[in-house]
């Protein structure tokens, strides 16, 4: 009876750091916008801090108990958080509770649908483990806790219209219930051969028919996906060992995809489809874009390695759940956000975890100086985070400068915290750009160039092109004007500021002037807007304006 408390103390004193790890799903911050992560980020690393530190104490102490246990405290922990989630959710459904953006109804504590979708297709397939496993026996609480949230997240997963997130959860249910009924489904091969066969025909083809399905669902965005991903592999290439670090993923995209259109051989589907994203929607080439092939191949090495330990020790429920996550991250972004890191590095903990040798005493003081040095870094990375999340605070409170045309008083506001934003793209657009419109513009340029190398927006190429056209630099502005047309053909604003180029009395080019005026004229935009008729209206009057020779 005694070791049987001491197991459930051990578990429950181990499910609060575990906890505490997950918590920043939850985590919310009332002095920053929803859409800026940095408060949560620290958040993130303040419980790295501690959950870490409570970890080396528990494994130094408890080594076996701790390996035994913490597969089961991770997976009800998840549970929980889960259950959370799709309250919130629910609760943002029926008008209860607000929701983090404006254009959608559903997003959980997330900032839009999809990363709380992945989320969700995450938790299912744990809740789904551990329903099967107790439906035979005898009814438990345990029992309906899981039925509860499991029910709770296919109510509200359909909602979030994430394709991503539905393969996610499809993929691992499937994962999870052939691992339960493996037995099963091993004796009704052997015993009904052609009939296993047709099923995996008519499956293979439902399933294709279901892929169509969702492709059509929203076709524009699919083939959005796939020319992304086609210009990543591009931006992979310009940097394959070393990559260019992870807050410049966005400028070597934006770089590739300018190169790829610059080359002219390009469908007109892929010059629609084009846009200026943050994030390349795949994070396995995300990472080898930031970081080099090396690095992705490391932390594919750890992740399948992870799975495969997990599987072998039949921690099947978060094998699914990391399966869910590695399938979502395949047309996601889910690294973007601290939630999903934090849930990363607790699945790879906990299915690995079972194998090390912690029983030893050498190799349980090698792990604990490891999770000591990551408390570190966890701290120092806390101090860092802390005064960037204090300089966003000061840039949410000065936007209403810049956002209301008091340019001088949001750029007086900027200069104070730029060193710790330069890492921010809108801020340093939003900095380059007041400049601009208080015609400083080669401090204007300085700043926006050096928000080419966090963004891959091609505004920033058209104000400085702005910039060097005030300065008289007519040849420079045109290269500019030029690199902003080729990193987004679809776009118009950029050819009717060439037309406004080349109708300048000083750099006067009647025949591109007549080009450009008629790309104006003619281009189809995405959405039609009454930015994009003023512009043509502007730019039949360049041509009347100006000299016939």
């Amino acid at each position: 009876m005694g070791n049987k408390w001491l197991k459930y103390g051990i578990a429950l004193v181990a499910g609060i750091p575990v906890a505490l790890c997950l918590s920043m799903v939850c985590c919310g911050t009332s002095s920053l916008p929803a859409d800026i992560l940095e408060d949560d980020w620290r958040w993130m690393y303040a419980c790295g801090i501690f959950s870490l530190a409570a970890f080396t104490l528990l494994i130094f102490l408890f080594p076996a108990r701790i390996k035994e246990c913490l597969p089961a405290v991770v997976s009800w922990v998840f549970i929980l958080y889960g259950v959370v989630e799709a309250v919130w959710g629910i609760r943002q459904v029926y008008g209860f509770t607000y929701s983090n953006h404006s254009l959608y109804a559903l997003t959980g504590s997330f900032y839009n649908p999809g990363p709380y979708s992945g989320y969700l297709a995450m938790i299912f397939p744990i809740c789904l483990y551990e329903w099967l496993k107790r439906k035979e026996d005898k009814k438990t609480i345990s029992y309906y806790i899981v039925l509860f949230g499991m029910l709770l997240i296919l109510c509200v997963l359909p909602a979030g219209m994430s394709r991503s997130a539905w393969i996610a959860a499809s993929v691992s249910s499937v994962y999870i219930c052939s691992m339960h009924y493996r037995m099963e489904i091993q004796h009704y091969i052997r015993h009904h051969r052609k009939q296993a066969v047709s099923f995996a025909i008519v499956t293979f083809i439902l399933g294709g028919i279901a892929l169509g399905g969702i492709y059509q669902m929203k076709k524009d965005s699919a083939d959005g996906r796939l020319f992304l991903w086609k210009i990543a592999v591009r931006a992979v290439n310009e940097h394959p060992w070393t990559g260019c670090g992870w807050n410049s993923v966005p400028a070597a995209y934006g770089q590739a995809q300018e190169n790829y259109f610059a080359a002219g051989n390009y469908t007109a589907t892929e010059e629609l489809v084009a846009g200026a994203p943050e994030y390349v929607f795949n994070e396995y080439l995300q990472v080898a874009i930031a970081w080099g092939i090396p690095v992705l191949c490391i932390g594919l090495l750890i992740l399948s390695g992870s799975m495969y330990i997990g599987h072998k020790q039949g921690i099947y429920g978060l094998c699914g759940a990391l399966l869910s996550l590695a399938v979502f991250a395949f047309s996601s972004y889910p690294l973007q956000f601290p939630a999903f890191v934090s849930a990363l590095i607790i699945l790879v903990l906990a299915c690995g975890i079972r194998v090390l040798p912690l029983e030893k005493v050498w190799p349980r003081i090698l792990f604990t100086v490891l999770l000591l040095i990551g408390s570190y870094g966890c701290f120092c990375k806390y101090q860092q985070k802390s005064k960037t999340v204090e300089a966003c605070k000061q840039w949410t409170k000065s936007r209403m400068f810049y956002h209301s045309g008091a340019y001088q008083q949001a750029v007086e506001s900027y200069a104070e915290i730029q060193k710790e934003m330069r890492e921010n793209a809108r801020f340093m657009f939003e900095y380059g750009h007041a400049l601009h419109k208080l015609h400083e513009p080669e401090l204007s340029n300085k700043v926006l160039k050096e928000a080419l190398k966090v963004s891959g927006d091609p505004m920033i190429l058209n104000i400085i092109g702005k910039n060097e056209q005030e300065m008289k630099h007519y040849e420079s502005a045109e290269y500019w004007f030029m690199r902003a047309v080729h990193r987004l053909p679809g776009r118009i604003y950029p050819y009717y500021l060439l037309a406004n180029l080349y109708a300048d009395p000083s750099f006067y080019r009647r025949d591109k002037l007549e080009r450009m005026v008629q790309t104006v004229l003619e281009k189809e935009p995405k959405i039609q807007s009454t930015a994009i008729k003023q512009m043509r209206r502007k730019a039949r009057e360049l041509l009347k304006k100006v000299p016939e020779n």
